[in-house]
């Protein structure tokens, strides 16, 4: 009796230090890590203007730019490059030119045979308004003619005389259809 119980505890064992060894493994190799690298008031990859540093605005929302490689079986193809992510994190937004209140931080994963490195870096972009398109100018009275599904099928620049007409027919009745099968006033 007592050496079927010695038998059982050896064969208990085993398989405890299997699955052991099998969860230990399977952490290792579907690892991951965060690696916060770098807190900065400002970082630009652009050249800056200081003297119009004055007409800069920061923008309300932050904006966040990678740059990541692919490893496969422990070969990087690769490095993954900083100002890459901070060039992708500026093009976002319009007129950006910098990064400021920011971090910087390095994302890798790997499991068995594919795997990660990724930079990332998240900030809040500083604008320079001369270099956004604001001065285009919009028309004052657009047409827009939209489809069944409400996407945008035409639109036209009208003048005030023809958006007072359209407006007066609306504010009569909203029961009566302003266009005819081809979409004509």
């Amino acid at each position: 009796m007592l050496l079927f119980l010695h038998k059982l505890n050896q064969l208990k064992f085993r398989v405890m230090k299997k699955n052991f060894l099998f969860a230990f493994a399977a952490l290792f190799l579907l690892s991951s890590c965060s690696q916060r690298m770098l807190d900065f008031t400002i970082v630009s990859t652009k050249n800056v203007d200081l003297s119009k540093a004055a007409t800069f605005t920061r923008s309300k929302t932050r904006t966040e730019g990678t740059d990541m490689v692919h490893i496969i079986i422990f070969i990087p193809l690769g490095v993954p490059n900083m100002k890459e992510a901070i060039d992708r994190a500026l093009e976002k937004v319009p007129g950006a030119i910098a990064l400021v209140d920011g971090v910087v931080y390095n994302k890798h994963w790997w499991a068995i045979v594919y795997g990660q490195n990724t930079y990332v870096v998240e900030g809040t972009p500083l604008i320079d308004p001369s270099l956004t398109d604001n001065n285009t100018e919009m028309p004052n009275y657009l047409l827009v003619k939209l489809n069944s599904k409400g996407e945008i099928k035409e639109y036209k620049e009208i003048d005030k005389n023809t958006y007072q007409v359209i407006k007066n027919k609306i504010a009569k009745n909203a029961d009566v259809n302003y266009f005819d099968q081809n979409n004509n006033l």
